[in-house]
């Protein structure tokens, strides 16, 4: 997908970035906790300003966003939401693999966390070769090695 560029995240991107995320992942929340507007309001705004979040563009659309940081011991996937409209459509794919080539080179596994809720989010990692490494009593803990 040549078409896909990152861009880091300014200020003025968090409103598209809490958005994106409301549409793509309050039904899973919901099935587990509730969606509580202003409580989500607070975690995404701490998670905003403390990750290192960038803007997925597409053709020049704003069509997502993701964040991970690189561990001792391996790259951790924070978050990846994509509008619902643009799902499926290989924008995720794309980063990704991405990320996943970017671990090769530092010789780290990807990690991540799925809400249970959410078997759409498991079988995508699951077509890209992540395994379940546990679980805790909401996320199923995914992996993908080195090689």
């Amino acid at each position: 997908m040549n078409n896909l560029r990152l861009r880091r995240a300014t200020a003025s991107d968090s409103e598209f970035a809490y958005l994106t995320k409301r549409a793509a992942f309050k039904e899973y929340v919901d099935k587990i906790w509730g969606w509580d507007e202003d409580r989500q309001r607070e975690l995404h705004e701490r998670r905003f300003s403390l990750q290192d979040v960038r803007i997925i563009n597409v053709s020049g659309a704003d069509v997502g966003f993701l964040s991970y940081v690189v561990e001792q011991d391996h790259l951790e996937l924070n978050q990846l939401f994509i509008l619902p409209e643009h799902q499926g459509k290989g924008a995720g794919k794309e980063c990704m693999l991405r990320i996943v080539r970017k671990a090769r080179r530092l010789g780290l596994p990807v990690r991540l966390g799925v809400l249970k809720a959410n078997p759409r989010a498991l079988a995508f990692y699951g077509r890209l070769g992540f395994r379940r490494t546990g679980e805790t009593e909401t996320h199923i803990l995914l992996e993908k090695g080195r090689s």
